[in-house]
């Protein structure tokens, strides 16, 4: 092994057999020498992505596929690792010829890591700096058996079918519109209006001309009619959502549980004052006596013995 410089190839630098069976040319004989030169650069910007979708069950949206994509880059750790384990006797060895391996490693992991999760898919993209820092920890083992380093790996992108899309994309839209029967009236008089502009097209037939009738009495009903507060005005409120948390019991996640039942497993010692809890807002996990909600339980719980 050469560290990068310039050097003198002699039968020094080869081990002392090669020496002493080299004794009958004076030991100044020529010889054949193989030299690899390793890049150990970083090698950036190598792709990754699933060939095909991710089936995962989500919580909101219940099965679903999912596609994933993004980049990796990659420096050699171990020259003399790389050469006998993938190299051998190439005599021109580049990336290409490892990054499919390496591809399906990371995506297996991905796939792996992403179904145990748990994670909703509306909040995947603010987790795509852990998850590429949590998968690059657990597959960096794999890519030091090639004498290789992944230095780091990125997801940019985690998108669901076309289809899953456009009727998300809908329901987005819908809950943007707000009031449909407001939307309909606005829709209608919009329509009315596009047809006294254009008349030719109304008149062109007994169709249009009940069209233009048919929307001209439903928005003259619309606009006589008083302004009635919708039914849902009459009605009370709903009820205010308890806060659900998980718990970490035996080092596996459990729940979501309402404040109810965990009060119950306070009680029976199940959760105790160092279990860790979170709930949807909370940055991270902490200990369940430090969460404002639970706090107060505990005080009707003794402390353990000492």
């Amino acid at each position: 092994m050469f560290d990068p410089g310039t050097y003198t190839l002699e039968t020094k630098n080869l081990p002392i057999l090669s020496t002493l069976q080299s004794w009958k040319y004076g030991f100044e004989s020529p010889f054949k020498a193989e030299v690899y030169f390793v890049n150990t650069r970083r090698f950036t910007d190598l792709k990754w992505g699933t060939k095909n979708p991710i089936m995962l069950r989500d919580k909101e949206f219940g099965p679903v596929r999912l596609r994933a994509y993004g980049t990796y880059s990659i420096r050699v750790e171990d020259s003399a690792t790389l050469i006998q384990e993938i190299v051998g006797t190439d005599s021109h060895f580049t990336t290409d010829e490892i990054t499919n391996q390496l591809r399906n490693e990371i995506l297996t992991r991905f796939t792996s890591i992403l179904g145990k999760s748990g994670i909703p898919i509306l909040d995947l993209a603010a987790s795509y700096d852990d998850l590429g820092e949590f998968i690059a920890g657990k597959i960096r083992p794999e890519f030091e058996e090639y004498g290789l380093e992944l230095t780091k790996i990125l997801v940019e992108n985690i998108s669901l079918p076309p289809a899953v899309e456009e009727s998300l994309d809908k329901r987005t839209s819908m809950g943007i519109v707000g009031d449909l029967k407001a939307y309909t009236q606005f829709q209608a008089a919009e329509s009315l209006k596009a047809a006294a502009e254009n008349p030719s097209g109304m008149a062109s037939g007994g169709i249009g001309m009940g069209m233009g009738f048919a929307m001209a009495k439903q928005l003259g009903e619309s606009m006589s009619a008083p302004n009635q507060p919708p039914p849902s005005a009459n009605m009370p409120p709903p009820l205010p959502q308890t806060a659900q948390f998980y718990v970490a019991i035996d080092d596996k996640q459990a729940g979501p549980f309402s404040m109810d039942e965990i009060k119950q497993k306070i009680n029976k010692r199940v959760i105790t004052r160092e279990t860790l809890v979170w709930k949807q807002g909370m940055k991270n996990w902490t200990k369940a006596d430090m969460s404002l909600e639970l706090s107060s339980f505990f005080a009707s719980v003794p402390p353990p013995l000492p």
